[in-house]
């Protein structure tokens, strides 16, 4: 279970909604009612859908909106790294 762990964090966020799905996807199913939104979340959002998947069967009430909001938030953070990180690439860039 430990080096399953340790995969998931080092593949990232995806691969776990991939292995989750896989594990259970009926959880997945009571969630989600339709295909489209959990693969647009895999696609752009992949943390918020997590943390959606994990709170959303139960209702979504109180602090669970404080751990969507820290989901959203890592979602975002990543495309910015991303985007400070490489903005030597872009030419004409003096940023």
């Amino acid at each position: 279970m430990c080096c399953l762990i340790s995969i998931l964090a080092l593949l990232g966020p995806r691969a776990a909604i991939v292995v989750w799905w896989l594990a259970q996807p009926a959880r997945w199913s009571a969630t989600f009612h339709t295909f489209l939104v959990p693969l647009l979340g895999f696609l752009f959002l992949p943390w918020t859908t997590l943390m959606y998947v994990l709170v959303a069967p139960q209702g979504v009430t109180g602090f669970d909106w404080f751990f969507l909001g820290i989901a959203v938030l890592a979602d975002v953070a990543g495309y910015a790294g991303t985007g400070y990180g490489n903005r030597n690439r872009m030419p004409g860039y003096a940023g």
